[in-house]
């Protein structure tokens, strides 16, 4: 519903943990898990990734659509949009050479169903990306969802991928400024490697 009440919900820059993240990897088969507007399967597929992009909204997926044609049709042939709730449709498992999760806020058991089949579509020496609001945002940071229930740490996430067979790299607090004025949101962030 959010996506149709808006010309475009996001920011069409791609995260600043997606680029760091994924910049310096060879090019392969890339998840969008949550791809809203889909500016994160843009920038993967203008790399010369193969995409598939996934969101539970319809509206989110044809506005992704409209904002390819318009913005980057030569990616056409390198993304796949697909409508599912991957809470309750698992991704292929054990396919993709990147996973990004951004910003997928989720109550826990919801969330530990949606990154364990993310954590399983990675190959082997693959990379996963989980980025969201930190549960300390809501009173430190600027912006996000305001419902606690739907916020994590970085710890949360490392304790939903415990058993999944990743190798967390990195799981930290990280302030990321918004706006002018010095203001900043606290987002939690992790990356593992599959096995």
């Amino acid at each position: 519903m959010r996506y149709a009440e808006q010309a475009r919900l996001w920011s069409a820059e791609p995260s600043r943990f997606v680029v760091e993240t994924f910049s310096g990897l060879p090019a392969g088969a890339a998840l969008d898990v949550a791809t809203g507007e889909g500016r994160h399967a843009l920038w993967f597929a203008s790399r010369g990734w193969t995409v598939t992009a996934v969101d539970f909204s319809a509206e989110a997926i044809r506005k992704a659509r409209a904002l390819q044609e318009a913005h980057a049709p030569e990616t056409a042939d390198r993304i796949e949009w697909v409508r599912a709730d991957v809470v309750s449709e698992p991704p292929r498992r054990g396919v993709y050479d990147a996973v990004a999760v951004a910003y997928l806020q989720l109550p826990a058991v919801q969330r530990r169903r949606a990154l364990r089949g993310a954590a399983e579509a990675l190959a082997p020496g693959g990379t996963l990306l989980v980025v969201g609001h930190d549960s300390v945002n809501l009173t430190e940071g600027v912006g996000g969802p305001q419902d606690p229930a739907v916020l994590f740490t970085a710890a949360d996430v490392v304790q939903d991928l415990a058993g999944s067979g990743v190798s967390i790299l990195r799981a930290e607090r990280v302030a990321r400024p918004v706006g002018e004025g010095g203001a900043t949101a606290l987002d939690a962030v992790v990356v593992a490697r599959g096995a």
